[in-house]
């Protein structure tokens, strides 16, 4: 009985540690995308040109799914697509983890704010 407790202990200690390390982001590959990314939207998310979306403070949310439809094509946008192709699942949510937490200028109106003009 004690083999298994230790068992599985030992399991949920190991089990942990994955999924911490899971979520830490590599710095090498930030470090290759952001340059990527850099040439349209910014060194840390905020967009060189009017044209371009700012990412920096966007919610993770919205940039994991807007880049797994342009890697699926739902989404179109043929620069987009071809940067998309090659990210992996988890790739995206590095990405989108790294943006959101940039500081940005992102403003949610409030659902009771007045709609005066």
């Amino acid at each position: 009985m004690r083999t298994v407790v230790r068992c599985l202990f030992l399991f949920t200690i190991v089990l942990s540690g994955v999924s911490a390390v899971a979520e830490e982001p590599d710095p090498q590959f930030v470090a290759l995308y952001k340059s990527k990314c850099a040439a349209c939207h910014g060194a840390d998310g905020k967009a060189t040109q009017p044209i371009y979306p700012n990412l920096a403070g966007q919610y993770a949310n919205y940039l994991e799914q807007a880049l797994k439809e342009y890697r699926a094509g739902t989404r179109k946008n043929a620069i987009m697509a071809a940067q998309a192709a090659s990210l992996s699942d988890a790739d995206i949510r590095e990405l989108a983890a790294y943006y959101s937490a940039q500081p940005g200028s992102l403003y949610t109106p409030s659902a009771h704010a007045s709609n005066k003009p």
